[in-house]
């Protein structure tokens, strides 16, 4: 029973280490993005790609396990770290958080329809219809 218990143990840690996160845009988007804009652009602090063009940024649900996974891949914070951030801009003023959806099918429908956009969703979710800036 023990060894039982450590292997779903080990492989259910695996799983997680594993886990990957794809940040995406629409394909007209020709900006250059890596992961220290990504960060700056779901944090708040830059509200336009290099191009000029206006950025908005697509969070999934914060129960979402992918979230959690871009929060502490590409953000380096932990969801709590994420959640108290954001109360803090609310609450003086300085920001509101991105706005949120359900699935990966909605971010790609989301960033597929506006070259402004930019979300995340799991690898295995892809489609033609966005382009990969990023994989976590």
């Amino acid at each position: 029973m023990k060894k039982l218990l450590l292997s779903c143990l080990f492989y259910g840690v695996s799983l997680s280490v594993l886990a990957e996160v794809a940040v995406i845009v629409n394909p007209a988007n020709t900006s250059t993005i890596d992961k220290k804009l990504i960060k700056k652009i779901f944090t708040g602090k830059v509200k336009s790609f290099p191009s000029g063009n206006s950025v908005v940024a697509i969070n999934q649900a914060s129960a979402n396990e992918l979230t959690a996974e871009f929060n502490d891949k590409v953000l380096n914070k932990s969801s709590s770290q994420i959640k108290a951030y954001w109360s803090k801009q609310l609450f003086t003023g300085k920001g509101t958080p991105p706005k949120e959806v359900d699935s990966d099918s909605e971010v790609i429908k989301l960033v597929a329809s506006d070259p402004n956009m930019i979300g995340y969703v799991s690898p295995s979710s892809l489609t033609d219809k966005v382009k990969v800036v990023g994989q976590y």
